[in-house]
């Protein structure tokens, strides 16, 4: 089994979706009292959310760079970065180290595909939404597209996972302001939406909305297992 290295506590309230995710499809494949190996970072996220809101990418990287060697270090075979925000810097990070990064929208992408989405929508935090860095990754590598919610909802999607999701809380009222954004993404035609942040899924989950969901925690997740399983 390989070591599967992790840079958590992006927020930690999701990270812990992941260590859990990733424990359970070991065990389920292998059985018994099998777990996973795994080298986690977990980083104080009020420092990289501060960055983050300031523009300060770079710095944002080099923080991360410096767990990611911390990881390798630590004996992992291969990267997770657990949150979909920071593969804005996942190139930089992978400049840092000789692991390779698993990365989170073609973990995802390559889940599309499988099912023959051809377009989906795309919640996840303003970066996230509103730059190429993900949804560019996407379209220019599968036949996918990818298509965002209006500035006015993009503003609410991000408002609640900083000052609830990331927080542990959970809000019905948000959830159905959820909901109603996926639902304007599906009458433009999405065939799917992704839960393109690690929080989402805290919120809203398949059981409430008949339009498919792709969590990419679990998406995320699962592609590691595979990776450290194969052989």
């Amino acid at each position: 089994m390989k070591t599967i290295g992790m840079i958590g506590g992006m927020s930690w309230e999701s990270t812990l979706s992941y260590y859990q995710a990733i424990n359970q499809g070991v065990k389920s494949t292998l059985g018994g009292l099998h777990s996973a190996k795994i080298c986690l970072y977990s980083v104080d996220f009020a420092e990289i959310e501060i960055l983050q809101h300031q523009g300060l990418w770079d710095d944002t990287a080099i923080h991360l760079s410096n767990a990611a060697k911390a990881v390798e270090a630590g004996g992992a075979d291969f990267l997770l970065i657990c949150t979909n925000t920071m593969h804005k810097v996942a190139d930089d990070i992978q400049a840092q180290i000789s692991i390779p990064i698993l990365h989170i929208a073609d973990a995802t992408a390559e889940a599309l595909l499988a099912d023959g989405i051809g377009k989906v929508g795309l919640l996840g935090t303003r970066f996230t939404m509103d730059q190429d860095f993900y949804k560019q990754r996407i379209t220019d590598n599968y036949p996918i597209e990818v298509i965002v919610p209006s500035p006015d909802d993009q503003i609410l999607i991000h408002n609640v996972i900083y000052q609830e999701l990331c927080l542990g809380k959970i809000n019905l009222q948000s959830r159905q302001c959820y909901l109603s954004i996926i639902d304007k993404l599906f009458a433009q035609g999405a065939e799917a939406v992704i839960l393109g942040c690690t929080e989402i899924a805290l919120l809203v989950q398949q059981q409430h909305t008949n339009v498919p969901l792709y969590d990419t925690t679990q998406i995320h997740a699962h592609s590691a297992v595979m990776l450290a399983l194969a052989k």
